[in-house]
């Protein structure tokens, strides 16, 4: 099969071109900019674009598929000439639909810990040699692709999410994969430049629910009245599974996990975590790992990539990076910090650079995120602001809608920096919340 890539660079795009080339496939790909890692991982694989831009030429009659990423625009041209051409053009999605449709779906959906959830479910399905193709947003230890795909599993873990599926197909992406077994972990607005309104947003997890396969199971978190809403006013026919935090402890500086069978030793913290944990418990069970060899398993599991991930310092001071931007996550990684480092100083640095994060009207989700920690820290770029078209912030608004007037809050990364090279790294213990790098900040030194 020949397919062809538009945008074949993206974090999600190159992980799907790798697994089809493994998979035997001819792949071919263009994009504007590559970078890194993408750029070496495809180089690898032999499918690097000889040079970057867009070249319609590429479009040949004979290519069985084109798959179109979320960077390209509407009117790009190679996407033009696949129109032109009459070729069938796939959202991301949409293709690992068409790969995965004889299989048994099991996609994980939610505002927040559905990367979490997916790394956890696979990390237990590898540790005892269950092979199943996947698609995951995080880089796992143990993985090289992100995505696999083969001809004969039975099984298609997904993580899924909400956001739209490409520019000429304005779905959420979770609606195009139809789950067998399904799981919802919270519902928390985001995405605010896409879902305008709270209940538009709520309407794609409505759907979602809607396009589980009649018979199938969604596995649930019934701490979240968002989630139990949606559920309870489902009219399709699906078995319905509850999950909750489990009883756990935290000892000498080590959570443990109450169980049946006695206390398991975990290797992540936070109570948001062993939520999680419970939640892909419940989906493990239904591909047929039993609760004592999930134990065993998750004992080893260190976290998802930029998940309250520890990171190794020169100084060998305490430091952890989370991906945390939206409003919900903020909230459980702050708490989660503070219930694991009780006794320490902790310091907690907020980076706010989507969209949704600095539009004004959104800031008010941000309420006593920040709360519990000794010194709290909100970065956002005046630059970024421009760039983005965007009204200026006021460092006293920010405050105002942390409700936190003691939140330090820099406007530029020089600034940021200045301060951040003040702090004695082995002082405390320091949280850096942020999908992207605070102005470029080397968090190892």
């Amino acid at each position: 099969m020949k397919t062809h890539f538009i945008a074949i660079g993206g974090s999600a795009m190159h992980n799907l071109a790798i697994a089809l080339k493994d998979k035997g496939y001819q792949v071919t790909g263009s994009d504007d900019a590559i970078f890194e890692p993408s750029k070496s991982r495809l180089e690898k694989k032999g499918i690097l674009p000889q040079e970057m831009g867009w070249f319609p030429e590429k479009i040949t009659p004979d290519i069985d598929a084109v798959i179109l990423g979320m960077h390209a625009h509407q009117d790009n041209p190679e996407l033009a000439k696949a129109k032109e051409l009459g070729l069938k053009i796939y959202s991301y999605p949409e293709f690992l639909y068409e790969q995965s449709k004889n299989k048994t779906r099991v996609v994980i959906a939610g505002s927040h810990g559905k990367t979490t959830i997916t790394s956890m479910i696979l990390h237990v399905l590898n540790f005892h040699q269950k092979d199943v193709d996947f698609m995951v947003g995080a880089q796992l230890e143990g993985f090289d692709c992100m995505v696999k795909l083969t001809r004969d599993n039975d099984f298609m873990v997904l993580e899924g999410d909400e956001y739209l599926s490409s520019p000429i197909d304005l779905r959420s992406k979770f609606l195009l994969y139809q789950p067998n077994i399904a799981l919802m972990s919270g519902i928390a607005w985001d995405h605010i430049n896409v879902f305008k309104t709270f209940d538009d947003y709520i309407e794609q997890f409505r759907k979602f629910v809607a396009s589980i396969t009649p018979g199938g199971v969604l596995v649930y978190n019934e701490e979240d009245p968002e989630v139990v809403k949606v559920v309870e006013h489902a009219e399709n026919y699906f078995r319905k599974i509850p999950y909750k935090t489990p009883e756990y402890e935290i000892s000498n500086g080590k959570v443990y996990l109450k169980t049946g069978m006695g206390d398991v030793p975990l290797s992540v913290f936070g109570a948001h975590n062993l939520l999680n944990m419970e939640g892909a418990r419940h989906i493990c069970q239904q591909l047929g790992i039993m609760d004592e060899d999930f134990y065993e398993a998750i004992m080893s599991f260190k976290g998802a990539s930029k998940r309250l991930e520890k990171v190794e310092r020169e100084d060998k001071g305490t430091l952890y990076k989370d991906f945390a931007h939206a409003p919900s996550k903020v909230k459980a990684a702050v708490k989660a910090f503070i219930e694991q480092f009780k006794n320490e100083k902790k310091y907690g640095f907020l980076e706010l650079h989507t969209y949704s994060s600095l539009n004004p009207a959104f800031l008010e989700q941000y309420d006593h995120a920040m709360d519990g920690l000794d010194e709290a820290v909100v970065f956002y770029s005046e630059d970024a602001l421009k760039i983005k078209r965007m009204e200026p912030i006021s460092p006293e608004f920010i405050k105002e809608k942390f409700k936190n007037e003691n939140l330090k809050v820099f406007t530029n990364a020089e600034d940021l920096h200045t301060y951040w090279n003040t702090l004695d790294k082995t002082n405390g213990v320091y949280l850096m919340m942020s999908s992207g790098n605070f102005g470029g900040l080397d968090l190892t030194k």
